[in-house]
């Protein structure tokens, strides 16, 4: 699939690229790590037949500007995404979220005071003890990670993809998820991302979960080794009356494991609209 991104917004650290689909109500997708809105490409248009759809990619991911220097933390993602949103005049709209893209949507909402109708988050990033394994590593030895060989680089980072699905990928998509991260510069941008994700900036927000009163609905894959399924739990004991739904035989990343399933559960709304 050609996914290409044309529109532009600008911000400190460069250019964040987007790009809208369909017409009616307006729903945001958010995007995580290590990836970029191309996760969308099955959603997006399914979800587009009804909803007016924006994605974008993060600054520093996909088509988004890479650059050293650019503050890559959850507030500024944050801070980027209350941007667009602003840009796009959206005062109200549905906002989907994966991975570190939850946590990018509760700082926007909870912190950066912008309104959503509703709020999903799947296999997300939102609170708690999430500073772990090869993330954890990369966070306190950056330096050996920059100065891995190109090729060890990219076998790290295709591993790592890997364990995010439990299905695995079909055929040319992992090479698309890694396209950003290759070469010396796709290198030193992909290890200058994570190395700037820190728990305090959800810490930061933890205390007003439990003040979230717009519909939210919680998305899990039973098999997700990133995010096992207690932190999907953790969030559903401190959002008042979040929905929790299980996807079986799917792991992290929902996009690639079961589209279908997730397609379903996100385009059949809240009770509220139905």
């Amino acid at each position: 699939m050609n996914w290409r991104l044309g529109e532009e917004f600008e911000t400190p650290g460069g250019m964040v690229r987007w790009k809208v689909f369909g017409s009616g109500d307006p729903v945001v997708l958010v995007h995580g790590t290590p990836y970029s809105s191309y996760l969308w490409r099955d959603i997006a248009p399914a979800l587009a037949r009804t909803r007016t759809v924006y994605v974008f990619d993060h600054l520093g991911f996909g088509q988004s500007d890479q650059r050293e220097g650019q503050d890559l933390s959850l507030t500024a993602h944050a801070r980027n995404l209350a941007g667009l949103l602003d840009r796009w005049e959206l005062s109200s709209p549905s906002v989907i979220a994966h991975d570190i893209g939850g946590a990018v949507a509760l700082r926007t909402l909870l912190l950066e005071k912008r309104n959503y109708r509703d709020l999903t988050l799947f296999d997300a990033v939102s609170g708690g003890e999430w500073e772990r394994g090869l993330f954890r590593l990369i966070l306190e030895h950056p330096e050996v990670f920059r100065q891995l060989p190109g090729y060890a680089h990219e076998a790290l980072a295709a591993s790592h993809m890997r364990h995010a699905t439990h299905t695995g990928f079909r055929p040319g998509v992992l090479d698309a998820h890694l396209a950003p991260w290759r070469g010396a510069e796709g290198q030193a941008a992909f290890y200058r991302q994570y190395s700037q994700i820190r728990q305090a900036d959800t810490a930061a927000y933890e205390g007003l979960l439990g003040g979230i009163s717009l519909p939210v609905r919680l998305i899990w894959g039973r098999e997700d080794r990133i995010l096992p399924p207690e932190y999907a739990e953790w969030l559903h004991s401190r959002i008042p009356y979040a929905e929790l739904h299980w996807i079986e035989g799917a792991g992290h990343l929902l996009q690639e494991d079961a589209p279908g399933q997730l397609t379903d559960h996100l385009a059949a709304g809240f009770p509220s609209d139905r």
